[in-house]
């Protein structure tokens, strides 16, 4: 039987979605109250306490169509300054309410508010939210579910039911204290203790049968879910035992469909898949596995999530639920690149008349970015745990990005910029490095506060390699008035 709270989320997901439908087709303005606040939770057989929004871990969902006004009261009662990312939402005009701390705005200090506002624009699908400072979003984090205006439908047949389901990580210590280590010895952080599904480790951790994510399915309906990996470092295989996945949505865009038995999904991706329950199971249950993937050297959390997939039974008896075996799926090798390019070599935009691929032919602006890690040299008499007792820095274009003290939009929305940043970021690497074979022997990268300044509608081809860290793009106003970023909130945070 599933736990009370997964009914709860279940009932409440039909609810919002009930209601969603029931609106007219004119776009309306959604509020939201988030109320950051500390709470103890306990996972793995111990208890801490956590930052969560409105004590859940992870944190409600957003419900809106395309289209809608959305409006986010977050009040921090929490000891630590706060602030919220919208994640993949495209900020027309509404770049006041982005979130990354310092960089579009001062972040909310405990004690302090800050509403957020913004419209959803030509987009669909499933997105998140989280946490945009230090490593809080490791628990304040959640669901994004974008629906199509009233009228509209999906490009595929509709499911029986819609189910958000988060990947995440779960540190016994506080993950603060982890982030603060790690900062402090120029070392990796530590690795986390647990992945999860929707905050619940899974019956393969200790102590932890009891929190595991279970998915009750009714035989030959099909379901959508809505994948997010809100894990901070690990990319994840997920796999549900003998069944297929068919991939119909990736970051909030139709893709052309297709099925797999496994896929991958990275940090902050999200995808919808449509899962088909077999016709005659009743009473099945199926493990869901998700572990990482990874084909660097170093340390990381090699264990494996589940959660169960269980066949609804119209006529269950004692004897069949104790004898009911649970089949589990086979996953990739952890280093399997062959499994990973096997799938992404299929994702294709839907390319439909309806939803066109858009793709700029003209390109204006052409940039290489290699992101990774380097080196900084140890202070004086300090002890550094990094390579060659140096200090590890994340790093693109060979620059790590040094936080501001003040935000950066804001600054160059006041003219202030001077002192604040340099809008030197560059083109290319300073100091090539041989991305595929043995590391230099000097891998020392520069500080600084760069940015990367471009005209407003401009067509940019940007290759990268590896996964994206931190820099900033600032993007100057345009010549018409619908083209110009408004003056900031009178609300936005001071710092």
């Amino acid at each position: 039987m599933a736990p009370a709270s997964s009914v709860l989320r279940c009932c409440l997901l039909v609810a919002a979605l009930m209601t969603l439908c029931a609106m007219g087709a004119e776009a309306v303005t959604r509020q939201y109250l988030f109320d950051v606040q500390t709470t103890s939770v306990t996972r793995l057989g111990s208890t801490k306490s956590i930052v969560t929004v409105n004590g859940q871990y992870p944190g409600p969902t957003l419900f809106a169509r395309e289209g809608d006004h959305v409006e986010v009261t977050v009040i921090n009662h929490s000891p630590y300054n706060i602030s919220i990312h919208w994640h993949g939402i495209r900020q027309l005009l509404s770049g006041w309410a982005d979130g990354p701390s310092y960089i579009t705005q001062c972040p909310i200090q405990p004690g302090g508010s800050y509403v957020y506002r913004f419209t959803i624009t030509g987009q669909r699908g499933t997105l998140w939210w989280h946490a945009h400072i230090s490593w809080l979003r490791a628990t304040v984090h959640g669901p994004m579910v974008i629906l199509p205006p009233a009228g509209v439908g999906y490009p595929f047949p509709a499911p029986y039911e819609e189910v958000p389901i988060m990947f995440g990580e779960w540190w016994n210590n506080d993950t603060e204290a982890v982030i603060s280590q790690a900062l402090q010895t120029g070392g990796g952080p530590n690795i986390s203790d647990a992945y999860t599904l929707n905050g619940l480790p899974g019956p393969l951790y200790n102590c932890s049968a009891q929190d595991t994510f279970k998915l009750k399915v009714k035989p030959g309906k099909t379901y959508m879910l809505r994948l997010i990996n809100a894990a901070l470092n690990d990319e994840l295989f997920f796999s549900i035992a003998n069944h297929t996945l068919t991939v119909v949505d990736v970051d909030a865009l139709y893709v052309k469909p297709f099925t797999v038995d496994t896929l991958i999904i990275a940090p902050g991706q999200t995808s919808n898949v449509l899962l088909t329950a077999k016709p005659t199971y009743p009473g099945a249950s199926y493990y869901m596995l998700a572990r990482p993937y990874t084909t660097t050297q170093g340390t990381f959390d090699n264990t494996t999530v589940a959660g169960i997939l269980e066949y609804d039974d119209p006529c269950p008896t004692a004897a069949a639920t104790k004898t009911v075996p649970v089949f589990s799926p086979t996953l990739p090798q952890i280093n399997d690149t062959n499994a990973v390019s096997n799938f992404t070599a299929k994702l294709r935009s839907l390319a439909s008349a309806e939803y066109p691929a858009a793709v700029p032919q003209q390109v204006d602006h052409r940039f290489f970015f290699t992101v990774g890690l380097g080196t900084h040299p140890c202070a004086v008499n300090g002890t550094c745990q990094g390579p060659n007792g140096s200090r590890f820095a994340a790093s693109i274009n060979n620059v790590s990005f040094v936080l501001p003290t003040s935000a950066l939009l804001q600054s160059h929305f006041a003219g202030k910029s001077k002192g604040v940043y340099a809008s030197n970021f560059p083109y290319y690497p300073l100091n090539p490095f041989n991305y595929t074979g043995t590391p230099p022997n000097n891998t020392n990268v520069m500080n600084g506060t760069k940015v990367l300044v471009l005209p407003y509608g401009a067509n940019v081809e940007l290759v990268h390699m590896s996964w994206g860290l931190k820099m900033a793009w600032l993007v100057l106003d345009g010549s018409r008035p619908d083209q110009k970023l408004p003056p900031p909130p009178l609300d936005l945070p001071k710092c």
